[in-house]
């Protein structure tokens, strides 16, 4: 039926799969994509946004690597908000609500009109190894399809099992049936398998709330975007709500804990922490007489609402009965209540940085098969392992990116050094240099690389030069600008400021706490040169001033931890035979196979000790 032989065939069209699809077909490659429902492709599993706290980096990082992620975000928001910014520049996170809806169908739209790329509806059931190299897959139609490579994005229907209460569903989604087959094969090539759990809230309806009785939590008012491309921009937005949970809510919750999967024994892998469900929050936090809750449109044209914050696994006759206690839901209709899923993974220190196996030649894993939670984390996977199947089957390098160029690159070398045991989300503490990291200048770190891997085009790059040689530009000019007392003082006593008694650089006064550039535009020499520039050049003009120190420090620790970068080790470097390391050094480190001194110390139970000896071993 199929007779061609691929370059790739990425299984799975979740957002790891749409991307590492994506970068293939855009790169060159014969691309197959294949799912068990062309109906979901691009499909949001759980709640209606993109980005967040870190995620919304890797957004951008994507979009600067010339992924689809940040283009589908944008063209399917219906708010957007730029969270943290109370606090610096590298906790500033964009995060969009989206239409659940219209977001499918933009990436359906965008991945059929991306040349080089191919659909097929059918689950793969069992993938074609040959001397331990991947040669294609087999469907469950007993169709067997040729490839050079296979990207495994399976999400949570690798032998789903859905918990609601005491009942029991096989699913990989809710009404949609689990994938079956591809964990035994591996297992019984000799693959390490694990379970992990995830969970989804209630959808309900919108129309039986009472939002009087909430507090609205409208979009930003001058709303940024995702892309670094031509996307638009809102001129509209839906607001979202916050409402609480009260001890009456928490008592009825309690009194289904004896049918909650989740503490009766019937789940017993482990969940996101820092996305529990509502039964664990009372459980845990059992102090706390209420908790927080989001109530999120699904949509410009739906009437569902997400209620972030109530994932749950009880039984719904008990979801249903505590959540008409929630103020604004007494008369709640509910459209489906909220669920566990437990599914299979499989340990991400298998994996190279490439995320290509270490078992089996050409075969990548990508997104919650890794052991991540969140649509963006998956996003970030699939690009890489795209762009990796690609390059590996055409005899180019391999692509890689540094903790300190990318947080997709801090994402990938935390799963394959240190594994993980539950589901891992990325947080800005997790990234050591992220000042370097921000969101406002991925397309300056990313966009280069994009170009010369053939994803970003000239006129991307040309963007990119125009706004650091304009920004460069503006900085100069405030470097060079004195402004005399008369002229600042009057600016720095409206927001209690010291006043000077002499003139000092623009630039200087930026380095306040309280000054911002805005607040020198008053000045009409100044504004007479700024106003050329737009909001993005202003502002990395500004981060550059305010925060060069911290900045060129971060850079200096850079140099220091690449030098040990640098420092490569055999791949057949027997570790067991140095009687000076540690007995956990000796069996993490041969588990792991670190490809530099740098990767070795970043493994967990690895002691500088352990390094020193490494370090002699290799003649340093």
């Amino acid at each position: 039926m199929i007779s061609d032989t691929y370059d790739v065939i990425v299984v799975g069209a979740g957002h790891a799969g749409c991307e590492a699809a994506a970068a293939a077909a855009n790169l060159g490659s014969k691309t197959l994509l294949v799912t068990m429902n062309m109906q979901t492709i691009g499909q949001m599993s759980c709640n209606p946004a993109m980005g967040g706290i870190a995620k919304g980096q890797i957004v951008r990082e994507i979009d600067a690597m010339g992924g689809y992620s940040g283009i589908i975000a944008d063209k399917s928001a219906i708010q957007f908000k730029m969270l943290n910014l109370s606090k610096g520049p590298a906790m500033w996170s964009p995060r969009t609500q989206n239409d659940r809806m219209l977001f499918a169908e933009e990436w359906r739209m965008a991945l059929e009109n991306t040349p080089n790329l191919d659909f097929f509806q059918d689950m793969v059931k069992q993938l074609i190894v040959e001397n331990n190299k991947v040669t294609g897959v087999v469907t469950s139609l007993g169709i067997e399809i040729k490839s050079k490579s296979v990207v495994l994005t399976n999400g949570t229907f690798l032998n789903g099992l859905i918990h609601v209460g005491d009942k029991q569903l096989g699913g990989g989604r809710m009404g949609e049936p689990r994938a079956f087959g591809i964990t035994e094969q591996l297992v019984s090539l000799g693959f390490e398998a694990g379970r992990m759990k995830t969970g989804t809230p209630p959808r309900v309806d919108g129309r039986s709330l009472d939002y009087s009785k909430m507090e609205e939590q409208k979009g930003d008012e001058n709303p940024q975007k995702f892309s670094y491309t031509d996307t638009p921009k809102l001129t509209k937005q839906l607001s979202c709500h916050i409402v609480y949970t009260n001890e009456t809510v928490h008592d009825i919750l309690r009194e289904g804990f004896d049918r909650s999967p989740m503490f009766n024994g019937t789940i017993q892998s482990l969940g996101p922490r820092y996305c529990p469900s509502i039964e664990d929050k009372i459980n845990r936090f059992a102090e706390r007489t209420r908790h927080q809750l989001f109530v999120e449109p699904e949509g410009w044209r739906t009437v569902e609402i997400y209620v972030n914050g109530f994932s749950s696994s009880l039984p719904e006759d008990v979801q249903i009965k505590a959540m008409k206690h929630i103020p604004g839901f007494e008369n709640v209709k509910v459209f489906r209540p909220g669920y566990a899923i437990e599914y299979d993974y499989f340990p991400p220190t298998q994996l190279k940085h490439t995320l290509e196996t270490k078992l089996i030649d050409n075969l990548y894993f990508a997104g919650q098969i890794n052991g991540t939670t969140g649509y963006e984390e998956a996003a970030g996977q699939g690009l890489m392992a795209g762009i990796n199947a690609h390059n590996k089957v055409h005899d180019k390098e391999d692509f890689i990116l540094n903790r300190d160029e990318a947080y997709i690159g801090v994402l990938i070398d935390d799963l394959i050094t240190k594994g993980t045991e539950e589901p891992y989300r990325m947080f800005t503490s997790r990234a050591e240099y992220r000042l370097l990291l921000r969101q406002d200048n991925a397309d300056i770190r990313l966009t280069e690389k994009a170009y010369h891997l053939g994803l970003a085009k000239e006129d991307r790059l040309r963007k990119v030069e125009t706004k650091v040689s304009k920004s460069q530009e503006l900085e100069s000019f405030l470097r060079e600008t004195s402004l005399k007392p008369g002229i600042i003082n009057p600016i720095l006593e409206t927001i209690d400021s010291n006043p000077v008694d002499q003139a000092y650089r623009a630039s200087q006064f930026l380095t306040r706490p309280n000054i911002t550039l805005e607040k020198l535009d008053a000045i009409d020499v100044i504004k007479e040169f700024t106003s050329q520039y737009d909001d993005e050049v202003r502002e990395q003009a500004e981060i550059n001033i305010k925060y060069k120190g911290y900045i060129e420090k971060e850079k200096e620790n850079v140099a220091k931890l690449n030098r040990l970068e640098n420092i490569k080790i055999p791949e057949d470097f027997d570790y067991k035979s140095i009687s000076s390391l540690s007995l956990e050094a000796k069996q993490k480190m041969s588990n792991v196979r670190p490809k530099t001194i740098a990767q070795a110390g970043r493994i967990s139970g690895v002691s500088p000790a352990d390094i020193n000896v490494l370090l002699v071993y290799l003649g340093r």
